[in-house]
């Protein structure tokens, strides 16, 4: 068992999905979020209010980190400056408090959108290069490389976790490749977790999907094997979608709505309406 685990952005829907998991892995977990503490926490559970973009509020609760899982961040589009300190400075907190500590690795939730623009058909695995499609992909792509420079520069491990759509139940026909369960989240943060080693890696949040249109096989020493799949919604789903349009960007690309819209402009809102049938 782990000595101390910290979790960051405890109070999203990720991160509140992880609390509890990540609570039996260690003696001691500490949940950090800009918002107050929830009802009820892990009997080893503490929580602290703390900006992660602040290295003074953020290093004091690494202190005995062994393991920290950062999934704080604006978890979409915005223009480059709303995304600089919650998405781009707070990584680099984040990372160089864990190294002052003297943790072992770095849990990250990065996204498919470091690779949005890569076409859905090309079936690329984890060193595809960076295809960012939004500032937020961006955002991405820069905390990955400051992973790969930590690991590489001062030995700090760190394992990269590219989520796809992680919601309760597939969406849209989009989400029959791209689908991320909830226990199939926590099962992959767990492996990156208690993987004993890891150096630098990259594992991409999807489930067991028929349809996943990318390939884990260089991530598999991880132990992630996910076990849902959206194709047992293939059928309802499809029977309300819209007529597939090969020339629309959205449907070809991995970064769906993120592809086309504006940059600065919200993609979840352009995932709203694929869900629409928009």
């Amino acid at each position: 068992m782990l000595r101390k685990i910290v979790l960051t952005g405890a109070a999203g829907a990720l991160g509140s999905a992880l609390r509890e998991p990540l609570s039996r892995l260690c003696e001691a977990l500490v949940s950090i979020d800009i918002k107050d503490a929830p009802a009820t926490l892990a009997a080893n559970e503490t929580w602290a209010v703390a900006d992660c973009a602040e290295m003074d509020q953020v290093a004091p609760l690494m202190d005995g980190a062994e393991m920290v899982v950062h999934f704080a961040a604006i978890p979409d589009e915005r223009p480059f400056e709303d995304l600089l300190r919650p998405n781009f400075l707070a990584s680099y907190v984040i990372w160089e408090a864990a190294h002052r500590a003297g943790a072992r690795r770095v849990v990250y939730a990065s996204s498919v959108h470091a690779v949005g623009m890569h076409e859905t058909a090309a079936g690329i695995d984890t060193d595809a290069p960076h295809r960012p499609d939004t500032f937020y992909g961006l955002s991405k792509c820069f905390t990955e490389d400051l992973a790969r420079l930590y690991w590489e520069k001062r030995g700090l491990e760190a394992v990269c976790c590219r989520i796809f759509s992680a919601t309760e139940t597939p969406q849209n026909p989009r989400a029959l490749g791209t689908w991320l369960s909830r226990p199939d989240l926590v099962h992959m943060v767990e492996r990156a977790v208690d993987t004993p080693t890891t150096g630098f890696c990259i594992v991409y949040g999807v489930s067991a999907n028929d349809r996943a249109p990318v390939s884990n096989a260089k991530a598999s020493f991880l132990g992630y094997r996910p076990r849902d799949n959206a194709e047992t919604q293939a059928a309802a789903i499809l029977s309300k979608a819209a007529r597939p349009d090969p020339h629309d960007l959205a449907q070809m690309r991995l970064g769906g709505p993120f592809a086309t819209v504006p940059l600065g402009e919200s993609g979840v809102a352009g995932m709203a309406r694929l869900v629409k049938g928009g």
